[in-house]
Order: C-alpha cells, then structure tokens, then sequence
C-alpha cells in the first residue's frame, strides 16, 4: 500500500522549496505582517484589535469587553459554535456601547490528545484570520486585551448556570436573574482577595468579582443585564454555552460563521494535500475561493468537488456514547465501498480520531485509505486543532461527503461545504448503526446571505 503520509519531505509543484515546517512558518510571517497592513485600513468601529491603544486611549474611547469561557469537557467544534452565540451578544450590545469581544486562548482540550506537545494559551489567529473575523464583529486576541485594559485583571465574572428548579410548571421562558452558586466554584480566592481560576492558562490572570447568574434563553437576554446592571469594564461570561442561539441558521448566524474562516497556512496545506494525493484543485473543482468572505456568494450545486469520497469516521466516546448511530469499522468499510462504487469513486479520504489499533485494521480492510498524516515536529507547530482543520478543509472538498451522526466536526464540515456551494445531497450524509437499515440524514441548514 502506498505511504500516505504528508510529511516535511514532501515537495509539491507549487511550493517545491519548502518543508511543510517551512511552509508554515514563512506563511505565518507573512500572516502577521499583513495583518497589520490590513488592520490599518478596517473601519474605526472594527479597530478594537489594533493594540496601538494604550489603556488611556481605550478609556476615552469608553471600550468594554465582553470575554468568555466554557466547560472544560466541551471539544474545539462546540466552542466555534458557541462563539457565534457571543459574537450575536456583542452585536447587541453594541447598538449602544463600545463593546469588543475578547477571544478565549484556546487549550486543554479533552480530544487534543497527542503528547509531549505543548496546547496552551494558542491564540486564535494560529487557526482562524482574524482580519476576516474583525469584517463581522470587533475581535481582540486575549494579551491585546491585557496590553489595552491595562493588566491580566477581570472586573467582573459572571459563571452562568440553568435554574436549580429546572422550567417552572413545565414552561418555558426567558430569564436571567443572580442565584447561589449551584455548583462548586472553579474560581478560589488569593491572600490580596482576588479570585484564581483556569482563566486560559493564563496564572497571572485575576477576577476582582465573581457571581453565579442563573440563565435561561437566548444570549441576547443578557445584553440589558450587561449594559444597565453591571458598569464593570470587563466582565467574562464562564460557562457560555448555557444560553442558545439569537438567530440560528439565520442571516446573522451565517454572517458570523461565513467570517470564522480558516488561517490561510492551514488551507494552503489542505490544497497542497489535495493537489499531491487526491488529485483535487480549486480550479477542476469548481471551489476557487476568495479571502473576503463577503465576496464570497456561491450557487448551491456550484461547486464540483475534487475525485474522491471525504469521509469523518468518529471513534472512540462515541462508540459507547452513540454505540446505536455509529456503525462498527467492518460497517463503516461496506458503507464506504458502496459509495465509492455508486459514485466512481477510487479515492476516500478519512479523518477519524481512531486509535492505533483500528486505525490498522482500517487500513488492512480498506487499503485504498488516505489520511492526513503530519510528522511530531509538524504537529508541534500545528497543534491538534490545525490538524483537525486540515482535514476539515480536505473533507469540505470531496465530491462527496459522509459524517457521523450528531458530531459537531461533521457539522462544521457541513457548514464549510454549504458556504463552498456544494449541492446538498452530496454533504447532508452521515453513517446508520449496524443494527440500522435506514436511518435519519442531517438537516440540511440553508445558507441565508
């Protein structure tokens, strides 16, 4: 069987000069160079990011933050879902105070798994642009927010929480009010007084206050509560993910989702994967993409997809967890013949966080298996999270996609292939149970321009 490892050895046609180390660090270079150049030129309401701003000139201004964290089990895909639930926040806010949100270093994730690597304290501009997530709302990376506030203090930390009492008579309805601390507090205080906590690896980091807020609704129903009740200029929102949606699947949703775009060293390696392996380019694709995502407008049944069957196989706590909805690997391998079959298709292409052992057994039974593979010293410079976007970006290009029934990676993948223009019924697919002759296909979210 062919190696189909994507290792520093590699030369592509395009970029034969570099070692994928190379390439990431020169494309990481040019990231932050151009960001400045592009920062300049963002309209002063999307400046926030710009950490020319002393604390002096950002209390002119009147600036307050928003910042958040969630649950400490709750993987990369469900916390890209919750920050289009805060970037909705802040655009309510903002309809009538200076608010910027502050982005969660991202770290001590419960699927980054690969060891002696260190995953903390990653900002976001290693896995998304930020001059794109600036084009939707005012963004600001965690140590910006330090240089500009003035030091690693938070006013004020709000941990939200569901109602101890659960819906009253049955009913649902909006509210949000303060309440006793339902769980056991994260946060402990030091000897000045201040509270200690996770805060993103940061151990520097303080909170001056923090207060259990009992929660129940859309994220908006914080807003009157941040703008009347609260004066502090900083104020974090622990537990973010307790409230839901304002707009989901709406305009505003897909605004906010269309603008998370990937870094672009992540989708250049993505391409160069696609090109060397699965012989698959924008250009024979029909998926050229443009890096100002408001261009970006595509037909549904526009885009083409490259040669092959991209496929995400998830394993391991789903298999006890979801042991109905995913099928076992000799289930899953029939599945995927038969599509390549149907589809003429001689090419899959698999992310799976499969351990060693099925991941060989996938490869005996299914030798016709490609998979992105970096090598440690590339991983040590991707992280977990830029090697589950790759795959990401090569599954959102296949001809045809298949996912795993309610995964959230799957659900980003659908997103991404929505937004490329891909005809739905080649994207809204996921695996049955082996015990399912048929079973319930993924909604398909319409894109909302």
């Amino acid at each position: 069987m062919a190696d189909h490892r994507f290792s520093r050895g590699f030369k592509s046609p395009v970029l034969w000069l570099f070692s994928v180390q190379s390439l990431i660090k020169l494309c990481l270079s040019i990231l932050a160079l151009s960001a400045v150049v592009v920062e300049c030129q963002i309209e002063d309401t999307f400046r926030a990011g710009n950490s020319v701003f002393s604390p002096a000139v950002a209390a002119a201004r009147d600036l307050r933050y928003l910042l958040y964290d969630i649950n400490p089990p709750e993987g990369f895909n469900l916390r890209r879902d919750v920050y289009i639930r805060m970037a909705s926040l802040v655009k309510t806010l903002r309809r009538h105070s200076d608010w910027v949100l502050v982005l969660p270093p991202w770290g001590r994730l419960y699927h980054w798994q690969s060891p002696d690597i260190h995953q903390i304290r990653i900002p976001w501009g290693e896995f998304f642009s930020l001059t794109s997530l600036q084009g939707n709302v005012p963004v600001i990376e965690y140590e910006e927010f330090i240089a500009e506030s003035g030091g690693p203090f938070i006013e004020q930390v709000l941990v939200l929480q569901n109602y101890a009492e659960g819906w009253t008579d049955g009913k649902w309805e909006e509210k949000v009010d303060q309440r006793p601390c339902v769980e056991r507090l994260l946060y402990s205080k030091d000897k000045q007084g201040y509270y200690r906590g996770w805060f993103w690896g940061y151990e520097e980091t303080r909170g001056v206050n923090v207060t259990c807020l009992s929660a129940q609704g859309h994220a908006s129903i914080l807003a009157p509560l941040l703008q009347n009740n609260i004066t502090s200029t900083s104020v974090m929102l622990d537990k973010a993910e307790t409230v839901l949606h304002d707009h989901y699947a709406g305009k505003d949703y897909w605004d906010t989702r269309r603008s998370m775009v990937f870094s672009k060293h992540l989708r250049l390696l993505g391409d160069e994967f696609r090109a060397k392996y699965l012989n698959s380019t924008d250009e024979q694709d029909q998926t050229v993409y443009n890096e100002d995502w408001t261009r970006i407008k595509n037909k549904l049944g526009s885009a083409r997809g490259g040669p092959y069957l991209g496929v995400h196989l998830r394993r391991k706590d789903f298999i006890w967890g979801h042991r109905e909805d995913v099928p076992s690997l000799k289930g899953a391998v029939k599945k995927i013949r038969d599509l390549m079959k149907k589809k003429k298709l001689d090419r899959v292409f698999v992310a799976t966080d499969a351990d060693e052992e099925e991941l060989e057994e996938l490869k005996r039974i299914l030798p016709e298996i490609t998979r992105f593979e970096p090598t440690w010293e590339d991983l040590e410079l991707l992280k977990d999270g830029g090697v589950a976007i790759v795959d990401q970006w090569i599954c959102a290009h296949a001809r045809y996609f298949i996912g795993t029934s309610v995964s959230t990676f799957s659900f980003r993948i659908h997103e991404e292939r929505e937004i490329l223009g891909f005809d739905p019924k080649t994207t809204y697919n996921r695996f049955c149970g082996d015990s399912e002759k048929e079973c319930e296909q993924p909604t398909h979210w319409k894109i909302v321009y």
